[in-house]
């Protein structure tokens, strides 16, 4: 399983320490860039999840091409 946490920089040493403590834990840390990179491919995935759902409104393809 994979997991990814967000975690306050003050907490994570103390739960990295615990974590590396753990032999069936394997700890990678991703750089800034990356982990706002997959926090916002997570959300955009969510959203698209709501859309196909039914529970949230679709914006038309134009409105989006014109913001570029």
């Amino acid at each position: 399983m994979l997991v990814l946490l967000d975690i306050k920089d003050s907490k994570s040493d103390q739960l990295l320490g615990v974590l590396k403590d753990l032999k069936y834990v394997k700890i990678k840390q991703l750089k800034n860039g990356s982990a706002k990179f997959l926090m916002e491919l997570k959300e955009a995935v969510d959203e698209l999840n709501l859309v196909l759902d039914g529970k949230l409104e679709a914006r038309p393809i134009e409105e989006l091409l014109n913001e570029l």
